[in-house]
């Protein structure tokens, strides 16, 4: 049996199959990711830019970074491979996915078990009154001030701020039940997000990492993939379920 052959019986044969996704799933929409070369963070010190210190203390750059992060987003969609884990999801092949990325592409291919562990960028809200309204929002020059006069922000997790606690709390449930976990596209190099994959390995789970670079985690997988984009992966194993 095949690579995908196989991927796709374990998938099948899982009693609780949990998804990691990190920016390499977003990339094949378009998205930058972040520690490559070509990276948002190529040349650039992520505090100065997307960290609570550039929120309060230099506004200007903060406003300026999450307008083109927005207007990007904004022009992306997601890819066949986020539609695929949302049918994988509907017919009960998937427990939930642990996202690390902001974009809101699960959700908008029709997932519905995310945990954000990020918070996500379509979205952005008044350190104020609380109040949130869609990112479009931030775009005109006056968008950054709520109704109620505040300054808006958006609702990622920012560098000196905590994951939030809800969807920790859900992808630690996930991954302690999980008995297939399979991680697209992340480096597996940001903590405490990373420790989901090895826990879920050291519980029994089979561990599948499909991401284009390697990654600590590889020696400890039973299956990685490289050599692949993610959206043909999981079309060509959403091809074999169905035959």
């Amino acid at each position: 049996m095949d690579r995908l052959g196989e991927l796709a019986k374990w998938i099948r044969e899982a009693s609780s199959c949990v998804v990691f996704s990190g920016a390499g799933m977003s990339t094949e929409s378009g998205l930058p990711d972040f520690r490559s070369q070509t990276g948002l963070w190529s040349g650039q010190d992520p505090t100065k830019l997307a960290s609570t210190q550039a929120m309060y203390h230099n506004r200007r750059s903060f406003v300026d970074f999450y307008r083109m992060r927005i207007e990007g987003l904004l022009a992306c969609q997601p890819h066949a491979g986020h539609e695929v884990l949302a049918a994988w999801e509907t017919r009960g092949w998937i427990r939930g996915m642990i996202t690390q990325n902001v974009d809101g592409f699960h959700q908008r291919a029709g997932s519905q078990s995310v945990a954000e562990l990020h918070g996500t960028l379509t979205t952005v809200r008044c350190l104020r009154c609380g109040r949130e309204y869609p990112s479009a929002r931030y775009l005109p020059e006056e968008g950054t001030i709520c109704e109620c006069g505040g300054f808006l922000r958006p609702s990622v997790v920012l560098f000196g701020e905590s994951l939030p606690y809800a969807a920790l709390e859900l992808a630690e449930e996930w991954t302690r039940d999980a008995d297939l976990f399979i991680v697209l596209g992340s480096s597996l190099l940001v903590s405490p997000a990373n420790l989901f994959p090895q826990r879920a390995k050291e519980q029994g789970a089979k561990l599948v990492i499909i991401n284009r670079d390697p990654t600590p985690l590889d020696r400890y997988a039973d299956l990685v993939i490289s050599d692949k984009p993610i959206g043909a992966v999981l079309r060509q194993t959403e091809k074999i379920m169905r035959s």
